[in-house]
């Protein structure tokens, strides 16, 4: 949309579509590493990027993240941005599954079939696909991935089931989540607390069970690592107000059942995302059932035990070497307590073994920008 002489970079309009304005630290947290990585990638091809980005909250976006932003679910403004786009990117995360409700498809492909039926190129960003259910779903799926201009997957699951959808394979990247690559803010620096007071255990857990079976476990097994030593449980919300709620309720079945030194605290660092990550660095384990508490940790090389509640905290565990420590179908609390002290007592030797495969995921987190930038550069040459 402008020229390419020597005194004007060729700019880009692309329009972002995801999860965005509704709260949740780890979708945010992905837009702003896509932000960043798209703004570090058009300098290094010598181009400038004008994203777009399609949210729940277009006033707090834009706020948030200095750029233009338009509500995801009005037509009109859907229509006038795509029109007014080069683009379309459909952000990281799990936006190609139906378990959250039967129109979470639909949407997300129909932004992608707009876009497409608009004559724009469409890319998929590091997303996490499935579970998928209701087979009624693959062809809407099959027909917005197969006419993408770039796809690529934050697992091998996620590859394999668009592959028996009817994607074929050798059109898929294998990626890391974006939060990978996500930086401290600037200007600060990891800091743990140190030998002077109790480790502190990240915990971030989610409400999953309706019969909330599986925070009374998490509150056993967090009891009984506290009676094996003085901890600070430093709860982390990073879905407000749903996930204050539900660290609100396990800090009450913990009540009177802290070990000696022991204490219990709810943080909150805000919506920033980068600030999320800062605090997730500041721990000296983290004990997480959301999938993106988890990557904030791997992210500083925090020690992590993982709580799986869906294939994908399996999978980004296995990506690292890890399992999980139990599921909220079962989880014991003592082998908790081993594990937990285990981490606190060599968390170097954790860093030694999980750190190689963490630098790996880093460095891969930045091909989807690399690719996107490079074949917007052709696609606008020809």
């Amino acid at each position: 949309m402008a020229g390419t002489g020597d005194k004007q970079k060729q700019i880009f309009r692309i329009a972002i579509s995801g999860y965005y304005g509704f709260s949740n630290s780890g979708d945010e947290a992905v837009l702003r590493s896509i932000l960043l990585a798209l703004e570090e990638e058009a300098a290094a091809q010598g181009v400038t990027v004008q994203p777009i980005v399609l949210s729940a909250d277009p006033a707090w976006t834009s706020r948030m993240y200095g750029v233009e932003s338009a509500h995801r679910m009005r037509p009109g403004d859907l229509l006038r941005t795509l029109r007014s786009c080069d683009a379309l990117i459909s952000g990281g995360g799990s936006l190609l599954q139906d378990v959250t409700g039967g129109m979470t498809i639909p949407y997300y492909t129909g932004i992608l079939k707009l876009a497409q039926w608009l004559g724009k190129p469409t890319f998929a960003y590091a997303q996490g696909i499935g579970p998928v259910n209701r087979r009624a779903m693959y062809p809407l799926i099959r027909s917005a991935m197969r006419r993408s201009k770039y796809v690529s997957v934050r697992d091998a699951e996620s590859a394999a089931l668009l592959g028996r959808i009817g994607v074929p394979l050798d059109r898929i990247d294998v990626v890391p989540d974006p939060v990978m690559g996500l930086p401290l803010p600037e200007g600060t620096t990891a800091a743990r607390e140190g030998a002077e007071t109790p480790p502190v255990i990240g915990v971030s857990l989610r409400g999953w069970r309706e019969d909330g079976a599986d925070l009374a476990r998490a509150a056993e097994a967090l009891a009984a690592l506290s009676k094996r030593r003085p901890v600070r449980l430093r709860f982390l919300p990073f879905h407000t107000p749903s996930d204050k709620v539900t660290s609100e309720e396990v800090m009450e079945r913990l009540s009177g059942r802290l070990g000696e030194g022991s204490s219990a605290e709810l943080t909150d660092p805000g919506d920033d995302p980068q600030a999320m990550l800062l605090a997730v660095s500041r721990c000296d384990a983290l004990f997480g059932m959301r999938l993106h508490a988890l990557i904030y940790a791997a992210n500083q090389q925090v020690p992590m035990l993982g709580l799986s509640y869906d294939p994908k905290i399996d999978q980004f565990l296995n990506r690292l070497g890890l399992a999980p420590i139990g599921t909220t179908e079962s989880l014991d609390a003592e082998a908790f307590a081993d594990a937990a002290c285990a981490l606190l007592d060599a968390p170097d030797d954790w860093r030694a073994r999980y750190g190689p495969a963490i630098d790996e995921l880093k460095r891969q987190a930045k091909d989807p920008a690399q690719q996107i930038i490079h074949a917007l550069r052709q696609y606008k040459s020809r």
